[in-house]
């Protein structure tokens, strides 16, 4: 069995008569607290005490715990479990569940991603205005104001703020996912619904002959098989729709017509 020395003794101790420290430092401040200024308070190394409040964060994540440290860019603050809030809510007798709208949710990504920006280059990417969306950020806390832009007018600049990193979960900007991500996802589901009005007006207009066959069927069945059961009159639906499963007589799908004048 394994002792440890009176030195390691020694180290574990002040460790966590530091932890007990900034612990206290944290709940009182009740605000994020720089490394630089809790180093100042204890007399320690800036370095130092961020691999400590690395280790804090660290045992904190135990399922146990109802709170925890987050870190906001160089900053450190406790706070309680997501998981948590709605005991928190019923405590407080308040409800604190208001989602965005759909005009607030696309202002604030683009504030996230072009800050600082001004009103007017918001509404200009987003085509439409949008200064009831930023009010209504900025009175969430979630965006807020970061200065003038030297241009006529000195239109004032918006960007996020330390809310919006605790929100959703952030230690900094550099943290947000690259839009890059986003754009693959985006073209390969506008390049889908282009195929899909294709096919549609194809088979609206009976352009289907220049079109493979066997590929499209579960696509045809899905457009055509509802009207075509909808629209025939004294005829056997089941035989129709057999017709339309049929690989080899498209042509019936594009004459529909024909069936419903006899």
């Amino acid at each position: 069995m394994e002792f440890m020395s009176q030195m390691e003794i020694e180290t574990v101790s002040q460790k966590n008569r530091i932890f007990s420290i900034v612990e206290s430092l944290l709940f009182v401040s009740g605000e994020p607290m720089k490394s630089k200024h809790l180093a100042s308070i204890l007399e320690y190394s800036k370095d130092g005490i961020e691999d400590l409040m690395q280790e804090m964060i660290e045992s904190y994540g135990d399922d146990a715990r109802g709170i925890k440290i987050i870190k906001i860019d160089d900053s450190y603050q406790i706070v309680t479990k997501p998981e948590n809030s709605v005991y928190i809510q019923k405590l407080l007798n308040i409800n604190v569940r208001q989602s965005l709208s759909q005009a607030a949710l696309e202002t604030l990504a683009i504030i996230a991603y072009k800050q600082p920006i001004t009103r007017i280059e918001v509404e200009e990417i987003r085509g439409v205005k949008c200064d009831k969306a930023v009010v209504n950020l900025v009175e969430k806390g979630l965006v807020k104001e970061c200065g003038r832009k030297e241009v006529p007018g000195r239109p004032i600049l918006y960007a996020t703020s330390d809310i919006f990193l605790k929100h959703f979960g952030l230690e900094s900007l550099g943290d947000m996912p690259d839009l890059s991500e986003f754009a693959e996802p985006i073209a390969e589901e506008e390049e889908i619904k282009d195929s899909e009005n294709m096919l549609e007006l194809q088979y609206r207009t009976g352009n289907m002959e220049n079109i493979d066959k066997e590929p499209i069927m579960e696509d045809i069945e899905i457009i055509a098989k509802e009207p075509v059961i909808d629209n025939i009159e004294n005829r056997d639906k089941e035989s129709v729709i057999n017709n339309i499963d049929n690989t080899n007589n498209i042509e019936s799908v594009a004459n529909i017509k024909e069936i419903e004048e006899e």
